[in-house]
């Protein structure tokens, strides 16, 4: 599958993720892509709907199968959380209690800190269709909201769980402008070989009457090397247009540009003379 490595360090840590009664195998399975996506690896399902291990989870996971291998069921939210000492419940409706609400970066802050201290730290996420009850909510310390628009706050799932898995990665980057990859750096080119383009492409045009009419050539000129020099070109961006260009001039030059052609008509066939 696309971007994946198995000869790379396989980030496999951070807060559990737990699914209060998730009814979709395929949901699920997604929920696990994201996790693994993110670096997270311990999922813990409560009453799933279609029981547990679901074919249609292991698939649609997308080879993120040590966090299925690894996903514990629970019969009940109390159970599936009773070795953690601090639990988010995630929810895009307003809910009416004491509890702090975080932002998804506030909460993603809070769960490093939490773990990297050694305490056991958790993520609630409700059912598909309804999301968690005031009860569930009442289990967790806190609860984080997702900056959403208000007239369409829900969530798939699998959307949230990335969310705050994307969250929870950003969290422990020393630098949020680093990239996993950067191009690769090239020479700039010189001024003699961006001289040597100009004088190509000039030579290809003029052979092909393309400064037409004579007068305009100056300044036609001058808006070719306007255009060519707007960026400082590589190297190899110079070598790639000059290959073009030598590559068109294999082939024949054909008719200049104003030039004339003579069509020669065939004679129409007289079936009457003799062949």
């Amino acid at each position: 599958m696309s971007g994946t490595n198995s000869e790379r360090e396989l980030l496999a840590e951070g807060p559990v993720i737990i699914l209060v009664e998730p009814q979709m195998g395929e949901n699920i399975g997604m929920v696990a892509r994201a996790m693994a996506n993110f670096g997270l690896a311990e999922l813990r399902l409560v009453n799933p709907r279609d029981g547990w291990p679901n074919e249609k989870a292991q698939a649609a996971a997308s080879k993120a199968d040590h966090v299925i291998e690894g996903t514990r069921v629970f019969p009940t939210l109390e159970e599936a959380i009773a070795d953690l000492n601090f639990v988010y419940a995630t929810t895009a409706r307003e809910r009416y209690g004491y509890k702090p609400v975080r932002s998804p970066v506030a909460a993603a802050e809070t769960l490093r800190a939490k773990f990297a201290a050694g305490e056991g730290v958790g993520i609630l996420f409700g059912r598909e269709r309804w999301g968690l009850t005031n009860e569930e909510v009442a289990l967790a310390d806190e609860i984080v909201t997702f900056p959403v628009n208000p007239a369409f706050a829900s969530l798939n799932i699998a959307q949230a769980v990335l969310l705050m898995s994307y969250e929870w990665m950003k969290s422990g980057m020393e630098d949020l402008s680093a990239t996993a990859f950067a191009a690769n750096r090239q020479r700039p080119s010189t001024k003699e070989q961006l001289f040597g383009l100009f004088n190509q492409v000039e030579e290809a045009l003029e052979s092909r009457n393309y400064f037409h009419p004579v007068e305009k050539k100056p300044k036609m000129i001058d808006n070719l090397r306007a255009v060519f020099s707007r960026q400082a070109f590589t190297e190899q961006e110079i070598s790639v247009l000059r290959g073009v260009i030598s590559s068109l001039d294999r082939f024949p030059r054909r008719l200049p540009r104003g030039g004339r052609t003579t069509v020669v008509k065939e004679k129409p066939r007289d079936d009457s003379e003799d062949d």
